[in-house]
């Protein structure tokens, strides 16, 4: 993969917040529906999938995964790269979701963020055991912390990544596929939202700017 496709660079171009949202909760939104209006989509994928019980779960995978390359597409059309966390969780869905489809399987794409949350939460929590905070690149993030500020912030997201994998094999295995997709919609999403917020305070403190003007 080419330099000028991934960037890590935090000081490089980034999608503007809102632009970047939008992209994220683009796939998922049209996930839900699939879900759960599948007979909307049936100009758009092949008979064989709209058929069945599972008719809703398959269809919004064939979605999701047609939404997912858009969404890496025009991301790359207006930054011209790919952060890693999307990039490598669209590889996964593609993956998965092809796999959930060939072998009408809906067990694959209900894996896909265990698999992808706990890869992270390892990479994350295995870099620190290195002396290797690797967050920025991972996230993509746009400000700029102190060495301490990206242990601590690194160690957070990390056991955040996989608390998300936990909790989402715990629902996966006790609950229907459509309270599945529907938290994996407005129950991650918030409390990812929310989790990302509560680490303002910890930024602010370990933000070079801050210091600077405070000093």
């Amino acid at each position: 993969m080419s330099k000028e496709l991934i960037e890590s660079d935090p000081k490089g171009q980034h999608l503007p917040p809102l632009v970047k949202l939008a992209l994220e909760l683009g796939p998922l939104g049209l996930f839900f529906l699939a879900n759960s209006r599948p007979g909307l989509f049936a100009p758009l994928v092949p008979a064989s999938i709209l058929a069945g019980e599972q008719a809703g779960i398959f269809t919004a995978t064939a979605v999701f995964m047609v939404a997912t390359l858009v969404a890496l597409a025009i991301h790359y059309r207006l930054v011209r790269k790919l952060p890693i966390m999307p990039l490598v969780s669209g590889i996964v869905v593609l993956v998965f979701g092809t796999l959930t489809l060939v072998l009408h399987d809906e067990l694959f794409i209900k894996l896909k963020p265990t698999i992808v949350n706990t890869l992270f939460g390892v990479v994350l929590l295995g870099g620190l055991a290195f002396g290797k905070s690797l967050l920025g690149f991972v996230l993509d993030s746009v400000f700029e912390l102190d060495a301490e500020g990206w242990r601590k912030l690194t160690l957070r997201w990390g056991l955040f990544f996989l608390f998300l994998a936990v909790l989402n094999e715990v629902v996966w295995r006790t609950q229907s596929t459509d309270f599945w997709v529907s938290f994996k919609v407005f129950g991650v999403m918030p409390i990812t939202l929310a989790f990302a917020l509560a680490q303002t305070p910890l930024i602010m403190r370990h933000s070079p700017a801050e210091k600077d003007e405070r000093s």
